[in-house]
């Protein structure tokens, strides 16, 4: 590759050009057709490499390059825009029947002509308009209240699955495209495991969680998120096509994401196949779906057919049942974690719901409980369905007595007594007595001990509490200072217990940098944001005095994990902390050496998925081992995945899933023969 600063201007927008066809190449066969050619490490350095000579050559930066999908750009408030054509929503419906009478309004509204429907899935996401001038994306806009919305085009180019310029050159000169935006389970899974590292409250939903993210302020925090969009209706005035059915074929030519999972029905027995088989089947979806919409596929019908005052007469939705039951509310109670957030739980009577006793379902926040109006003794409706846990999802009013009364939020924390406080644009309540707070201090001890973190041996959940209670242990820092005389006084813990546990300890000195730095417990900050805070600064001390500007360059950090880290270290009491971590002799800096140091690039590109149990490794032995080669351990298999690392006892699913995507599964001696070969 030629050197940068030596090329001529020419020379750098040939490459730019050359860079930009490359990358937007493999973002459509990667994101929109799931066969990706690449490694993700091949397509980094392409893309770091245009980024770099935009960088030298800003005038050559065009709107639709690659890079803006990186984000950056920051929104204080967006922009209210009104739909040229009104976002309307569909009709509902639960059952054949009301299908069926929705098929004889059209039939008769239409009569003695044939009526063909397609259906598609209902995606369980937030829905968005993309408009498109000269085959360049100008605008995107949130549904909003039908009528107008807002204008999020900044967030939605961080999307790798919306092209930014159409394939070809057969489009209309201007239109709008409709689909929806939301989060695949694997990556929805793998932010709600992020947020219960750092201490927050799980997300109840990935379309909650879509909704919020496409809000954001911060568009570099948008990418990191990685959502994910499918595409279902275009709008103009110059199509050439005559169906609904061939304007989704035509708008996967022009480089759109569209769903696989579309049925041409010429019968309403058809439309009843296509609800039941994915009435069935809805679970083995990488994403979430409520329902199945049907529509009319003549557009020449549609106008025909036109509109009520609220929706189409074209199109209706099916909506699947979600599993629920009816319960009573016997209490609320407030939890506090680790970083002093404060969720509601309520506490119910026991009720069966999906096949499992169900006696508790999280609230959330205090927005959650005033907009259902809870009151203690409510009879409420509880559901499980794309959620974590069982929620509360309303009241039945009817067997509400005249003596309940609101549920008042609490202003005081429930274990210290310290007043609550609640930051602006952030759901949750927070105890600001992070370091009196008994079950704040004993979750970052728990934390920092974890297997995750520093994983010390003998230090689990209930010796962390024990020592605290003991008044033995008030931070991190002091479990570096116990002796086995201390340790041996505690409550069932003898001589031999207490030798393991400082034994434990003293090994943790080996743990390299960028696990002490995620155990330290920086709010935002989980295992992968403190791999790349380790990996960029190289040490504790180049962190601390790192600026904020300075911070926002290190990969995946936004304004907010940024704002978390100055936070952090700007408060005395952490560095008197960490300046006694570095006393104890624990790794403050990157090191060449240690348990996390690399070993080869045998792995490079490749994407392996472990599962089962294996004799000479554990899991985690082997997810290291695969980074440590240069590999990159996957949580689900897809097309994207190399090679299934199958044990013993592993899932059947993934076993299934591997041999109808023709992945590659090796054993644990496939796997050693590859990186000592």
């Amino acid at each position: 590759m030629q050197d940068i600063k030596s090329m001529t201007k020419g020379e750098a927008e040939a490459r730019i050009e050359q860079l930009t066809k490359e990358l937007d190449k493999h973002n459509y066969y990667y994101y929109v057709l799931d066969q990706p050619v690449i490694s993700d490490l091949q397509f980094d350095k392409l893309l770091n490499e245009l980024i770099a000579l935009e960088k030298e050559y800003p005038a050559l930066l065009k709107p639709t390059s690659p890079s803006q999908r990186v984000g950056g750009e920051v929104t204080k408030e967006f922009t209210k825009v009104t739909h040229k054509y009104p976002m309307m929503s569909l009709g509902n419906t639960y059952s054949e029947t009301e299908l069926t009478e929705f098929d004889d309004r059209v039939k008769k509204l239409l009569p003695d002509e044939k009526v063909a429907y397609v259906a598609e899935l209902k995606f369980d996401g937030v829905a968005i308009g993309l408009t498109y001038k000269k085959g360049i994306l100008i605008r995107a806009v949130t549904r909003g209240d039908g009528v107008q919305g807002d204008d999020v085009t900044v967030n939605v180019k961080t999307i790798r699955s919306i092209p930014l310029k159409l394939h070809g050159n057969n489009f209309p000169d201007e239109f709008e495209i409709r689909g929806e935006i939301f989060l695949q389970r694997k990556d929805f899974e793998r932010i709600n495991e992020e947020m219960e590292e750092i201490g927050e409250t799980a997300y109840a939903n990935p379309r909650n969680f879509a909704s919020g993210t496409l809000k954001s302020q911060d568009s570099a925090e948008v990418a990191r998120r990685k959502l994910d969009c499918f595409l279902y209706a275009l709008y103009g005035e110059s199509f050439s096509f005559k169906t609904h059915f061939e304007s989704l074929q035509k708008a996967k030519e022009w480089g759109f994401k569209i769903s696989e999972n579309v049925k041409l029905c010429h019968s309403l027995q058809d439309v009843f196949q296509f609800i039941d088989h994915w009435g069935k089947k809805r679970e083995s979806l990488p994403y979430d779906i409520d329902g199945v919409v049907i529509k009319v596929n003549s557009f020449r019908q549609q106008e025909e057919l036109g509109f009520t005052a609220k929706s189409p007469r074209w199109a209706i939705s099916y909506k699947y049942q979600a599993a629920s039951a009816v319960t009573i509310l016997n209490s609320i109670s407030y939890q506090v974690g680790r970083t002093g957030a404060i969720t509601p739980v309520a506490n119910l009577q026991p009720v069966l719901l999906a096949g499992t006793t169900v006696k508790r379902a999280s609230l959330h926040n205090a927005d959650q409980i005033e907009k259902l109006d809870l009151r203690e003794g409510d009879t409420v409706f509880v559901e499980k369905g794309g959620e974590i846990i069982p929620k509360v999802t309303g009241v039945d009013l009817t067997k509400r007595k005249s003596s309940q009364h609101p549920v008042k939020y609490i202003t005081h924390c429930p274990e210290c007594g310290t007043e609550l406080v609640r930051t602006e644009g952030e759901a949750s309540h927070y105890c600001p007595n992070e370091d009196g707070c008994a079950p704040q201090i004993i979750g970052k001890l728990q934390h920092f001990a974890s297997r995750k973190a520093m994983n010390i041996d003998g230090l689990g959940s209930e010796t962390a509490e024990l020592l605290f209670k003991a008044n033995l242990v008030n931070n991190i820092a002091d479990i570096y200072d116990l002796t086995v005389n201390d340790v041996s006084q505690l409550e069932r813990m003898g001589n031999k217990s207490a030798s393991r546990l400082i034994d434990g300890i003293e090994k943790s000195k080996e743990i390299p940098f960028e696990r002490v730095l995620y155990a330290v417990g920086i709010r935002y900050v989980g295992d992968t944001v403190a791999k790349k805070l380790a990996r960029h600064f190289k040490s504790m001390d180049r962190l601390m005095d790192a600026t904020f500007e300075e911070l926002k360059d290190a990969p995946e950090v936004g304004e907010k994990i940024a704002e978390s880290v100055l936070a952090f270290f700007n408060a005395e009491s952490k560095r008197k902390i960490i300046e006694r971590l570095k006393e104890a002799g624990l790794q403050l800096a990157i090191s060449n050496k240690g348990i996390n140091a690399p070993l080869s690039n045998k792995l490079d590109g490749l994407t392996i998925v472990v599962t089962g149990s294996f004799e000479k490794y554990g899991r985690d032995e082997l997810k290291l081992l695969i980074e440590r080669h240069g590999g990159k351990n996957g949580s689900s298999v897809s097309s994207k995945t190399n090679y299934l690392l199958a044990g013993a006892d592993c899932g059947p699913s993934k076993l299934e899933k591997a041999t109808k995507l023709k992945v590659k599964i090796i054993s644990e001696e496939d796997f050693t023969k590859m990186i000592i070969s």
